[in-house]
């Protein structure tokens, strides 16, 4: 079960909006989404989270590039929301780098053999794991995305359940939050 919602910064403090990530299939479409629940291009908050598994920030304000913090990026790679997050930059990954690894991969199946040779049957090697090896286990991200909005990094890295809950907490926006959940 996913939740996820908009934070918009206004001169009377935070907005809070429930939103639908059907129709959102990259992060442009997701920055797209906060630009434009923004007021005077000021700052948005993306918040997605998937139960107690992982939980995103996305920061947008006006129109520079968006800053992303993922809790735990491995949980977020077995999400399609969380792969919104989980760009070929936030991973230290070459762009396209993911096309190249889906293309040998239909070259050369899963168990390391070309199509027609036989498949051994030792089970020892367990390096063979497809492109989820590239993401790392934990938080990844920028951990001062919310440093100047009340929440230091080290509270930030220290979050895991009702995280979402416990952020806007801290921005001063929980019962804004409270309402769209």
């Amino acid at each position: 079960m996913y939740f996820a919602a908009l934070l918009a910064r206004t001169e009377d403090g935070w907005e809070a909006s429930d939103t639908e990530l059907d129709d959102v299939e990259t992060l442009s479409d997701l920055t797209d989404l906060a630009r434009d629940a923004s007021v005077d291009e000021d700052t948005v908050l993306v918040f997605i989270e998937q139960e107690d598994a992982w939980f995103g920030v996305v920061r947008v304000d006006g129109e520079e590039d968006p800053r992303i913090y993922v809790s735990d990026a491995s949980a977020a790679a077995r999400s399609s929301y969380g792969e919104i997050l989980l760009t070929d930059e936030l991973l230290g990954r070459e762009p396209g780098a993911e096309d190249t690894i889906a293309a040998l991969e239909e070259l050369v199946g899963l168990d390391g053999t070309e199509d027609g040779e036989p498949q051994t049957t030792d089970n020892d090697d367990e390096d063979d794991e497809p492109a989820a090896a590239v993401v790392p286990a934990g938080p990844i991200g920028d951990t001062g995305v919310l440093s100047d909005l009340g929440l230091p990094e080290a509270e930030l890295l220290m979050l895991r359940t009702d995280a979402l809950a416990e952020i806007a907490d801290a921005l001063g926006a929980a019962e804004v939050l409270e309402t769209v959940r």
